[in-house]
């Protein structure tokens, strides 16, 4: 349907514009305004929904953190278990203890054998005592007037024998004493040369080395008597407490499953079509649908050299059935809210920097 503008109208047209105020003539800008405003945003919104794939990529995945089996390294009744299921510990927090009563008597044991070592050994490295010496000297002194006298004695048989008074049994035997008293004297002799000298080195390297040797004994039954205290090696959360107090622990059988608090990443599976797109150190936001206004910023910490069948937990069935890279998505989780399992959605802005060096701060979520 054509419409016919005639003089007439225009002029009407004109002549109601001229009777508007200033007033009403800002309002109709200011409405023009606005409505073009609406429709470009309302076109960006459209575009960028567009342009969305193109410019983050998105991947479904589970919370996953390291896991700690804790046992005791000795083996023993447990007495106490200081924890349950659930609960945070700290670092170097006690857990749990063995009887030590074995462990005790042992230490103490070996303590008492060190202490003699040091006196034995002391005793050596002293050498003889003066008192020690001068009996020694004593000894020479009394066995050569021993020598002295058996050797007069002797002269003086010796005379009687020649001159027919005494048999030659007897100068045999007046003979023999004389060695006797000689060989004595020269017993006598060496005994002062050893009190003299003191001990010989090796028997106190010998005494030396029995005493590093129960020192090295004590030091691993006082490790033992240690070992009898169960301590958290990290800050984490219990998950599993497997024994109970009455149970005899060894090295063997764990205690508690300890899940550490750090480090956090995101399992995901990334098909190989965007493989190419991801490299270490790509900037990442995480979500989850417990939290799902809070933004968890993260980072790409691992790719998987090898391609595997995406697991069945993964809830996108169009990739179940393809090969894909695993892919661990380090996330900054300081108020602990991501635990493990929990279900993340993970975006990665492939725009960021691709140094693999623009790693963020675990600053707390906004």
């Amino acid at each position: 349907m054509n419409i016919i503008v005639t003089r007439e109208m225009v002029d009407s047209i004109t002549k109601i514009i001229m009777k508007l105020s200033e007033k009403h003539i800002i309002r109709l800008m200011l409405i023009f305004v606005l409505v073009v405003a609406v429709a470009a945003l309302i076109g960006y919104r459209y575009w960028d929904r567009d342009h969305e794939g193109e410019l983050a990529l998105t991947f479904y995945g589970n919370v996953d953190m390291r896991e700690v089996q804790l046992a005791f390294m000795v083996q023993d009744r447990i007495v106490k278990l200081n924890v349950n299921e659930g609960e945070r510990v700290t670092q170097g927090q006690l857990l749990g203890q063995l009887d030590t009563t074995r462990f005790e008597s042992a230490v103490r044991e070996l303590e008492a054998q060190l202490e003699r070592a040091h006196q034995q050994l002391s005793e050596l490295e002293a050498g003889s005592r003066p008192q020690e010496i001068r009996k020694a000297q004593a000894d020479v002194a009394a066995q050569k007037a021993s020598l002295v006298e058996t050797e007069k004695s002797y002269r003086r048989t010796l005379e009687l024998v020649h001159e027919k008074f005494l048999s030659p049994q007897t100068l045999d035997d007046a003979r023999s004493r004389l060695d006797v008293a000689r060989a004595r004297l020269k017993a006598a002799n060496e005994a002062l040369s050893l009190a003299v000298e003191g001990p010989r080195k090796e028997v106190i390297a010998a005494a030396r080395a029995s005493l590093e040797q129960t020192e090295a004994r004590l030091k691993h039954a006082r490790k033992d008597l240690l070992d009898t205290q169960l301590f958290a090696p990290a800050d984490g959360v219990i998950r599993s407490r497997i024994l109970e107090p009455g149970d005899i622990a060894t090295p063997a059988k764990p205690v508690f499953t300890l899940a550490k608090l750090e480090p956090v990443w995101i399992r995901t599976y990334v098909p190989e079509t965007q493989l190419g797109r991801i490299v270490p150190g790509m900037q990442a936001q995480i979500r989850t649908d417990s939290f799902p206004d809070t933004v968890y910023p993260g980072w790409v910490g691992y790719i998987a050299s090898t391609a595997e069948f995406t697991p069945k937990n993964v809830e996108t069935p169009a990739l179940r059935t393809r090969l894909v890279y695993q892919v661990w998505v380090y996330a900054c989780n300081p108020s602990n809210a991501l635990r493990l399992g929990m279900p993340a959605t993970v975006v990665l802005n492939i725009e960021a920097p691709r140094t693999g060096t623009d790693i963020p701060d675990c600053a707390p979520a906004q």
